[in-house]
């Protein structure tokens, strides 16, 4: 076969092709509007024409401390306006953006820096102490610059390292920012809990993130000038790709340090807010507030939660409340959610037992998301669509990562056979809508976070008292699920045969960070196979009984 005509004498050329990247989206904002509002939080009101000058002059700032093309620059911060700036200014500078989440322990946090090779840290000062823990285990020494966030509760906070506003001050505002050479170019790396080992680092390139960015505004009917509040952590999955996304539909970022009802139902009703995203602990806290801190709204909210599905009760809560929900999902590999329960509109007609079942169903994939499917892991061929028969999740398209960094192994085996293979067990319907089983490796989704079942059993196999457990998801209409960790104490005659739950609990607390300790620990024979195998299947049905029944012994006296 001879050559496409039409390549021929047609060539790429800097008046036809640009690398797509997201970061155009600010300055196209803050040249069509320049003085409409791009960010709220508390009294601080700021431009397009202020976040575009500041994204600048972190990007030149960075620039002037020598960092360029493939550094990394970290970030441990909140939602503030200075998080906003870093998904702008650390890409506009050349290099990647780490978030680092602001849960995790400080071991943690020092191997996510070194294996990221982080030249700068960028942190909120109610964070210094716990980066300084993270520093002293880590090996590297990147320049710290300290945030100070004037909504943050107390006294200003004295620091020895560099100031965000006046390293910012030594920027350009009018810096000339670099596109990515090429749109493959990684504008971040998130780092996933893991089941084995150490986290694994997910990049993100520049193409995924502007596709997304503008699949978000499609899947969740934004318009022009929507108001989003962020309830959701800019550190899981960069906010859903939405700190890009807005910019876009030049919206406005409404910040929230603190995830809490009061401020969220006063910008809900004073603020005008559109959109925002959150676990089902955001659901329970609107519908939960007291007449006091309650609002009535004048218009439908949209709200988008991609952990487990929210229960029947609570999607009707929140219909009446003023919002409409929709359930989402995805991996920090897929850039977060790329699968949309799309909803019908004959599907509100149906019985509530048989929406509840519809809302279930994970759903379909995004527009920005080329291929979706439920495969035989083995074989690699498309299940029976059947909503019965159980294969691997699989994604392909240009969402999907560019793979795990410094883990050439890891990334093979993510893409063998042309698919992502998310580790998700599921079904997929005669419709062509997903539904999860299970999780193939055990992860905990607790809040929208991924808890790693076997980091929560090491910490208790370091007890002394220990002598086999296993952790698996407990359901919670809170956080969708948490940890329970079955446990066999030792035969020891040494070992304080009054060791009870409430200790292995403060036990977890001085060796896991808090959302990862277990909501319930049960002393019963661990159940194996003939040949030793743990069977986590039998347990996870314990633990669900548990969470049903009302009536089950308190954790502190849980005995099998």
């Amino acid at each position: 076969m001879g050559p496409n005509p039409y390549d021929i004498g047609l060539d790429r050329n800097p008046a036809n092709h640009q690398p797509l990247t997201p970061l155009t989206f600010l300055e196209r904002a803050a040249s069509v509007f320049p003085d409409h509002v791009a960010i709220v939080h508390g009294a601080i009101r700021r431009s397009y024409r202020d976040f575009y000058a500041r994204a600048r002059r972190l990007a030149s700032a960075l620039a002037g401390v020598g960092v360029g093309r493939g550094d990394t620059v970290s970030v441990l911060l909140p939602n503030v306006p200075a998080m906003l700036e870093a998904h702008y200014g650390v890409p506009m500078s050349g290099a990647v953006l780490h978030s680092i989440n602001t849960r995790l322990d400080a071991a943690i946090i020092a191997f996510q820096l070194d294996h990221a090779g982080s030249r700068v840290v960028i942190v909120d000062a109610e964070f210094l102490p716990l980066l300084r823990q993270a520093l002293d285990l880590a090996q590297g020494t990147p320049l710290v610059v300290v945030s100070v966030d004037p909504e943050c509760p107390g006294p200003p906070v004295a620091v020895d390292a560099m100031d965000y506003d006046r390293f910012l001050d030594g920027g350009d505002p009018a810096f000339a920012w670099l596109m990515p050479l090429d749109e493959w170019d990684a504008i971040s790396i998130n780092y996933t809990s893991g089941t084995t080992g150490d986290p694994k680092g997910v990049v993100s390139h520049h193409r995924g993130a502007y596709l997304l960015a503008q699949g978000n505004v499609l899947t969740t009917a934004m318009g022009k000038h929507a108001v989003y509040l962020w309830t959701l952590p800019m550190f899981h999955c960069n906010g859903w790709c939405f700190p890009w996304t807005l910019s876009a539909v030049l919206g406005t970022h409404v910040c929230l340090r603190q995830v809490r009802a009061e401020p969220i139902w006063a910008a809900l009703a004073d603020l005008g807010v559109t959109h925002l995203c959150g676990a089902p602990i955001v659901m329970s806290l609107l519908i939960g507030a007291g007449p006091g801190i309650r609002r009535d709204l004048d218009r439908p909210v949209q709200f988008m939660t991609a952990a487990a599905p929210p229960p029947e009760k609570v999607l009707a809560d929140m219909r009446d409340a003023g919002f409409e929900v929709t359930h989402l999902y995805g991996l920090t590999e897929t850039y977060g959610p790329a699968v949309v329960n799309d909803w019908h509109a004959d599907w509100s007609d149906l019985p509530p037992d048989r929406q509840a079942a519809l809302k279930a169903r994970q759903g379909v994939r995004y527009l920005p998301l080329e291929g979706l499917d439920v495969l035989d892991p083995d074989t690699m061929q498309p299940v029976p669509r059947d909503g019965r028969t159980i294969g691997e999740v699989m994604f392909r398209g240009n969402v999907v990562m560019k793979g795990y960094f410094r883990n050439p192994a890891a990334t093979a085996e993510a893409f063998r056979g042309g698919w992502f293979h998310s580790g998700d067990l599921g079904v997929i319907h005669p419709d062509g809508y997903v539904q999860l089983k299970d999780r193939s490796k055990d992860i905990i989704i607790s809040g929208g976070e991924n808890i790693s079942s076997i980091e929560v059993e090491e910490a208790l196999y370091r007890h002394p008292a220990v002598a086999v457990c296993a952790v698996v998801a407990m359901p919670c209409d809170t956080w969708g699920e948490r940890p329970c960790a079955f446990v066999e104490l030792a035969p020891d005659a040494q070992v304080d045969a009054q060791v009870d739950a409430p200790a292995l609990l403060a036990w977890c607390r001085a060796h896991l960070a808090p959302y990862k300790i277990p909501a319930r620990v049960v002393f019963a024979p661990v159940p194996r196979t003939s040949t030793g195998k743990i069977q986590k299947f039998v347990l996870r049905d314990a633990a669900r009984r548990m969470a049903a029944d009302a009536t089950a012994p308190h954790p502190a006296t849980d005995r099998g």
